[in-house]
């Protein structure tokens, strides 16, 4: 083959090639376009379709929706088979439910939950869940299997309730009051009164309420296997420091128990105090002369303020520091003693002058006034007093001339 003609099949090979695989990627692209999704897919998985627990140990796992399709679908879910000593529900956060709505290109996530009753024995279990759409197009079912062995420790104790709570931990500074949501849900088969106890720090104020209502309660009547959201109230101890403080919940009701641990996580409060020991805020000063006057600064909040920095508003031409010159921190319920140094205008005018300072923290600012009376100089004073003599002494000498003739 001559090498032109070679070059030409080589070329025309390669050309061929891009061609394709151009073809090829917008193809695929364009088969991920919305377009070209089904106008209707939906699935339903398990999170867990298999799982093993110890004896008496409660399930509870997210059943999972799919819906892949162009149009939002609505599906009836029930449990279709469950083996005999077992309780099963689907349910949300707070509520049972036989149907769940799922809006195109989205997933749904909700709870199966399976309870044993108090004589299940280990073995095999196995729970059918079933779905489909209100058309009954689309039907869907999902096995999940439970191995349940037999508990080599000591026997767990019955509790016969559960307590949820979306959100186990509050941030909030230490003058705020913190309020849980907690569902408590009764696995018992017979209506009871539940005692609700709370443990906090010491001073601390912690109360149940209903949920919306502002009174407080002590106990809280269920129905059998129903649930109810109450809510808890947390007030701090005033002036507690930063930090870290759980709350233990107990909620019981004859030999059925239930426990859960919430967290406040303070940021504490931001305070400043500035004054003088004597409670005076005044001061003399002469023109050109410094002049000083003592105040402190003290941490009222409950979480350190750093970089304190002090700043005067003061007449024209005066001059005022500051010893320190700044602070960097100060820890709750300490103080800090601050010198001024004030030194009025060479020219000032007798009579009285407003030096105001401000004290600016991390958080927090606080100012102060000081009333500065600024006098004339003392070496006018002597001035005047040498006048006066020099005039008494003139009128003297003058009498006595004029008591001679």
């Amino acid at each position: 083959m001559n090498p032109w003609r070679k070059s030409l099949v080589i070329f025309l090979a390669s050309l061929f090639l891009f061609t394709s695989a151009g073809l090829v990627d917008a193809s695929e692209k364009e088969d991920k376009s919305p377009e070209k999704k089904p106008e209707r897919q939906v699935g339903m998985s398990a999170e867990y379709p298999g799982i093993v627990i110890p004896k008496s140990e409660e399930v509870s796992m997210d059943l999972i929706f799919h819906n892949k399709g162009r149009i939002g679908e609505t599906l009836h879910v029930w449990v279709s088979e469950k083996p005999p000593g077992w309780k099963v529900k689907i349910k949300t956060y707070r509520f049972t439910i036989t149907g769940v709505h799922v809006p195109a290109d989205e997933t749904k996530h909700v709870t199966f939950e399976a309870i044993p009753d108090k004589g299940t024995g280990p073995g095999d279990y196995r729970f059918r869940v079933e779905a489909k759409t209100e058309d009954g197009q689309f039907k869907m079912a999902q096995d999940i299997r439970v191995t349940m062995k037999e508990d080599k420790g000591a026997e767990k104790e019955d509790r016969g309730i559960k307590l949820t709570t979306s959100y186990p931990e509050i941030r909030g500074p230490s003058d705020a009051k913190f309020e849980f949501s907690l569902e408590v849900d009764s696995k018992l088969d017979n209506d009871a009164v539940f005692d609700l106890f709370a443990q906090g720090p010491n001073g601390w104020d912690v109360n149940f309420k209903p949920a919306y209502e502002s009174k407080y309660i002590t106990s809280l009547r269920l129905k059998a296997n129903q649930s109810q959201t109450i809510a808890v109230e947390v007030k701090p101890a005033v002036n507690t420091k930063a930090g870290e403080y759980p709350v233990q919940i107990r909620v019981n009701s004859g030999d059925a128990k239930a426990e859960a641990e919430l967290k406040v996580i303070l940021t504490g409060t931001y305070g400043l105090e500035v004054g003088t020991i004597s409670g005076l805020l005044s001061l003399e000063a002469r023109q050109g002369k410094p002049s000083n006057v003592s105040f402190y600064v003290k941490n009222t909040g409950s979480a350190p303020n750093h970089d304190l920095k002090f700043l005067s508003f003061k007449p024209e031409n005066w001059k005022v520091e500051f010893k320190p010159g700044g602070i960097d921190i100060i820890e709750p319920g300490d103080l800090k003693q601050v010198e001024m140094i004030l030194i009025p205008y060479e020219e000032a005018l007798v009579g009285d002058y407003s030096v105001n300072v401000s004290v600016e923290g991390e958080k927090a600012n606080k100012s102060i006034e000081f009333r500065t009376t600024v006098k004339a100089s003392a070496a006018w004073g002597w001035i005047g007093i040498g006048i006066i003599v020099l005039v008494i002494a003139g009128l003297f000498s003058l009498f006595r001339m004029l008591g001679r003739r």
